[in-house]
């Protein structure tokens, strides 16, 4: 006796013959071209629930040449992805935007050279629609393999190389990150702090170089010795805090270009006696509830939208990928920045 749960699986001729169509408009149907009267798409559609049927990607793709799949791909090592939950919110809009279109998220993450080859192979091998690359540093290929590939791609955050400019064509989202640096600085000279240090992110990334330069566009004759370089995580913050608070110790104020690394310093002005904001105010940068809002004190902090701006990655790059048919086949924007705003709360 035939057991009812291998039953094989419904086929496109049994949408077809259930809908009373032919073989050619189910499949129209089911791969959404246009040109099928309304009355009959009802009619496929409703067979499809009823049989359950499931369109063969593998065949689906040679009809439509889309493989509904897109890869996120990210110049971090694992360590630092899944630690850290800044890449936690980024890859959540992108999940829920590609979901929305009915596409897969394909994530890719990289470790050293031999992994770019490997990412470089991949996109090259026809698996993805096209690319979503983030968290880049400044001597990093990806792009580039990327371009290679023939693969549409959209990055996170300004690009700041000469090798992949505005002559290719790029596509990327990014916050105003000089412009929220500026805002935190004056938010803490508004408070009347006057010593202000600040700790920031790795700098061959353009985010915080950016954040750097808002720094310096407010306060532009800080002592060198007021500024220490991390690398957006808690202990790169902590590192980072000590050597400030050894180097000038009468300092009254930090800004850090990130929240995790805004955590580490509070970690060590605690430690050390000092208490916030009394003696040092602190002011972040990122707004990640999960960080900001449980720190001790909640941190003052620079807002940025992360999972927005993974949903606004997604819908680029799904109109730079969408059939030459479709009116938004040509992306609107080169380049999306969003707005930040400050956060106060009690650290400064």
């Amino acid at each position: 006796m035939s057991d009812p749960s291998f039953a094989p699986r419904p086929t496109l001729e049994a949408v077809a013959a259930r809908a009373g169509v032919s073989r050619a408009t189910a499949s129209r149907v089911v791969n959404g071209s246009e040109g099928v009267r309304a009355p009959l798409v009802e009619r496929v559609r409703k067979a499809v629930d009823e049989l359950g049927y499931v369109p063969n990607q593998a065949a689906r793709t040679l009809v439509t040449r889309r493989n509904d799949a897109i890869a996120v791909v990210v110049a971090e090592p694992e360590t630092r992805f899944f630690t850290d939950p800044f890449f936690a919110q980024q890859v959540r809009g992108i999940s829920r935007e590609l979901t929305a279109r009915d596409n897969q998220l394909v994530l890719l993450l990289t470790e050293g050279a031999a992994d770019y080859e490997r990412v470089g192979r991949y996109l090259a091998g026809g698996h993805v629609d096209g690319a979503l690359i983030f968290s880049l540093h400044t001597d990093d290929s990806l792009p580039v393999l990327a371009r290679r590939a023939g693969v549409p791609t959209v990055i996170g955050g300004r690009p700041g190389w000469t090798d992949f400019d505005s002559d290719h064509g790029t596509l990327y989202v990014d916050c105003d990150n000089r412009g929220g640096a500026r805002d935190a600085v004056r938010h803490l000279l508004g408070i009347g702090r006057r010593r202000i240090a600040h700790i920031a992110g790795p700098l061959d990334q353009t985010a915080s170089v950016d954040r750097l330069d808002g720094f310096r566009d407010v306060l532009p004759e800080t002592d060198p010795r007021m500024i220490a370089e991390g690398d957006f995580t808690p202990e790169g913050g902590a590192r980072a805090m000590a050597e400030l608070l050894q180097r000038c110790p009468d300092l009254d104020a930090v800004f850090a270009a990130s929240d995790v690394m805004a955590s580490g310093a509070l970690r060590v002005l605690r430690t050390t006696g000092h208490r916030v904001p009394d003696d040092i105010a602190v002011v972040g940068f990122d707004d990640m509830v999960s960080v900001a809002e449980w720190t001790d004190p909640p941190l003052t902090t620079v807002r940025q939208d992360i999972e927005e701006m993974g949903r606004l990655m997604a819908r680029l790059l799904l109109r730079a990928v969408a059939p030459p048919t479709s009116p938004q086949s040509v992306p609107a924007l080169s380049s999306i920045v969003t707005p930040t705003h400050l956060v106060v709360r009690a650290s400064a």
